[in-house]
């Protein structure tokens, strides 16, 4: 019986192997087509070949139990066996896939990735240095550029079917014993697998279809596994495999991901290149495929703002020609395209032609469903929230921005309606934990209101793809968010880590999972002894306060941990700064943040036990001297210190005695705030002067890069207002030294300039 089965042997994503299954289809007319891909999954067989499916498409298996796993089988538009389907749903077949069962293989896949033993890695090295060295017999770069000069441009009739079971047939016989030898477990899985299509053959069979009206279609490296004598695998020996819980769904996939640079790795290089490839074979002009490609790498440069003409076209398809004819090529193959198009348009420069390369390779195709398709719980959830919220409009490929009000609406009657902004928000906020990248939060900058948002709305096939991963959370999109968050806490170890979840649970309205990441924050205040993730969790918390009861959300309880997390911090601050330059950029952040509580929430922190410790910390000078720089701008700002006290501290931190780096790095932290009134200080430049004037060559370029980095803050206006006050003090004007400082640095200055880069001072 095995002698009449009609069998093609196909490489997954290869235009070639589609075009001439076609033909091979028509040719044979079968009534029933199989084909390699999990048996559990026929369901799925018929939405495929829906005519409102757009490739890149995927069928996506999970495990309901964690760790979860899960195993892809994604088609192109030109994958043999997504083009099968269509073939067979036109022509009316029964098609069936035939491999195991997602279950089993998901299972089976622990046991294979437990056994990855030395041996077994070098068996897989040696497997892969196989096909290079193939391409290197044929005196090929690789063996992708191989395989298309010898198989994807191979049009004849039955050569490519029968070159293809050769190479296939050898390469196995080479390999099968050094796998058993050393990756059993592989060698196992793949017997199983063969074993388990024999039977599917056999069964539909035994339905009734005649073995001449059965055309099977799988990887061609299984052709001989079953053809062979071995027997199929029973019932009995089906039942005793090893199982898991799984689910199966259909979902949108992209070239990007489908590019086994970037994703799936049986996949190929260049995913846009190849659907080009197909188009042309569909036309019968496979030949114009070297001039539509560079055609679009031209349009691209163009885009970009490269010259690329039709000249610089026709001499890049004239390189490519000649350079697959050196190699005995019908037909340029991606690699001489590649050097073509960096040769012509790119001068050479790869960079120059990369990015129009990796545009026209891999392309931008994202596939879509139809949304009767979504069969995950979480897609159908997702779908009804647009209908409910009246987003729908929004679910567009281009970019639409929505502006929440998220208090109460009086003009309207019902409660679903006042509350409409504030459960947006609330949904986006969701969203947003779950890394379903629908909307971007766009910052408001002319107004702080707690009760405005503002995002900016994109619809992608990639946001479905996201939404269907979610559904291993959680089967709507509030369960999945919750789940998420109860995993987040579960392995939250600072009090920075559980603020943070607080306030995803108050912007996401999830009660019960604040009230566990307070607790949680609770416990973890008793130790905490770090003061940039306790001021951090005081920021976060700060924040969540001002909105006060604008989500309808009670954050009293909140108001006690802010007082002890801000007590906290203060009376951390002094310990932290006793720290490196490195350290003292985050300490300094947090200080700010710190700074900015205590100001806006005056009412409920202890904003006199804060100021103290910054008095402490700016007038000690055996810590981080930046950090008593920041707290003494601070105190100056508060009209704490008087502008003798300025005097005073400015003439102490920059006298000669003092290290130029510990001097500088103090006026670096003292500029970094109110720019302003340092600038009306004209006694603070006065002692800058003065202590500059002071350093010798070596404590002069020290300083400077504490200097350079400080003034780089500064803005063009305040640096002009800076150029006045030297102006002044120098005698020599404002708009001369303003000239002088926006003269072009020398050679010379610009090579010293370099030399700074050298020093390291712990940053």
């Amino acid at each position: 019986m095995k002698e009449n089965l009609n069998i093609f042997g196909v490489r997954h994503l290869s235009p070639a192997a589609s075009y001439h299954l076609l033909d091979y289809l028509e040719s044979k007319a079968p009534k029933c087509i199989l084909i390699e891909g999990p048996s559990d999954a026929n369901n799925f067989i018929e939405p495929l070949a829906d005519k409102h499916v757009v490739p890149p498409v995927a069928i996506l298996a999970y495990t309901t139990e964690l760790p979860v796993e899960t195993l892809l089988y994604p088609f192109a538009n030109y994958s043999p066996e997504y083009q099968a389907i269509c073939w067979g749903k036109r022509n009316k077949c029964e098609i069936r896939f035939i491999d195991l069962p997602s279950n089993i293989s998901l299972e089976l896949g622990k046991f294979r990735n437990k056994a990855v033993t030395d041996e077994a890695k070098d068996f897989y090295e040696e497997h892969n240095k196989l096909h290079e060295t193939i391409a290197s017999l044929y005196h090929e770069d690789d063996y992708e550029s191989y395989w298309e000069r010898y198989f994807e441009h191979n049009l004849n009739e039955n050569t490519f079917r029968e070159g293809l079971k050769l190479q296939s047939g050898e390469i196995r016989e080479m390999v099968i014993d050094r796998e058993f030898a050393t990756a059993p477990c592989d060698y196992s899985y793949n017997a199983l697998r063969e074993a388990h299509m024999r039977r599917e053959i056999d069964r539909t069979v035994a339905d009734g279809f005649a073995i001449e009206d059965i055309v099977v279609i799988v990887g061609a490296y299984h052709l001989s596994g079953i053809t062979n004598d071995e027997p199929a695998l029973s019932d009995k020996e089906l039942k005793m495999l090893p199982k898991i819980s799984t689910k199966i769904t259909l979902m949108p996939y992209s070239y990007l991901r489908l590019s086994s640079r970037t994703g799936y790795g049986a996949g190929n290089k260049a995913p846009y290149y190849f659907e080009s490839m197909w188009d042309t074979m569909q036309e019968k002009c496979l030949g114009q495929l070297p001039a539509i490609y560079l055609s679009k790498i031209a349009r691209e440069q163009r885009k970009a703002g490269h010259n690329a003409s039709p000249a610089n076209v026709i001499e890049a398809v004239r390189l490519a020609e000649s350079l697959a004819s050196m190699r005995s090529g019908s037909l340029p193959v991606l690699r001489d395209l590649h050097d073509a198009a960096v040769t012509c348009f790119g001068g050479g420069d790869i960079a120059v032609v990369a990015e129009a390369l990796n545009r026209t390779d891999i392309g931008t195709a994202i596939g879509s469903l139809p949304e009767s398709l979504g069969q995950t719980p979480v897609q159908e959830n997702m779908y009804q929230e647009l209908r409910r919220l009246k987003l729908t409009d929004y679910k567009s490929p281009v970019g639409k921005v929505l502006e929440l009000d998220l208090r109460e609406n009086y003009k309207v009657k019902s409660a679903e309606a006042a509350f409409i902004d504030l459960n947006r928000s609330t949904f986006i906020h969701r969203l947003r934990v779950l890394n379903i990248h629908f909307a971007r939060k766009l910052f408001v900058n002319q107004d702080n209101a707690t009760w405005k948002e503002l995002w900016e709305l994109r619809w992608t096939p990639e946001v479905e793809i996201e939404i269907v991963e979610t559904n291993l959370k959680g089967e709507t999109i509030e369960l999945a968010t919750a789940y998420l968050l109860k995993e987040r806490l579960s392995q939250c170890l600072t009090v920075s880590d559980a603020a943070e979840i607080i306030r995803d649970a108050c912007e996401c309205h999830l009660t019960k999972m604040f009230e566990n990441a307070v607790n949680t924050l609770q416990s973890l205040l008793v130790d905490a002894d770090d003061f940039k993730e306790t001021a951090r969790a005081a920021r976060e918390l700060s924040v969540l306060i001002q909105y006060g009861d604008i989500r309808r959300f009670n954050l009293e309880p909140l108001k006690p941990v802010l007082q002890q997390l801000f007590i906290r911090a203060s009376l951390l601050l002094t310990a932290a700064s006793n720290c490196d330059n490195k350290a003292a950029k985050e300490i300094g952040e947090c200080i700010n943040s710190m700074e900015i509580i205590s100001q806006e929430m005056y009412d409920y922190v202890d904003a006199g036990l804060w100021q103290n410790e910054l008095k402490q910390l700016a007038e000690r000078d055996d810590l981080n001297t930046i950090l008593s720089g920041i707290a003494f701008s601070i105190m100056l700002e508060h009209n704490l210190f008087t502008d003798d006290d300025c005097a005073k501290e400015i003439s102490k931190r920059l006298s000669v005695g003092t290290p130029a780096d510990l001097g500088a790095g103090w006026f670096e932290g003292f500029s970094g705030r109110n720019r302003y009134a340092l600038l009306s200080r004209i006694s603070l430049w006065k002692e800058l002067d003065d202590y500059i004037n002071a350093l010798d060559k070596d404590e002069f370029y020290r300083a400077l890069v504490f200097l350079r980095r400080a003034f780089g803050q500064f803005e063009p206006a305040q640096k002009n207002s800076v150029a006045e006050l030297l102006g002044e003090l120098w005698g020599a004007g404002a708009e001369k030294i303003a000239e002088i400082l926006q003269t072009e640095l020398s050679e010379e200055e610009t090579l010293k300039l370099n030399e700074l880069n050298d020093f390291d001072f712990d940053f």
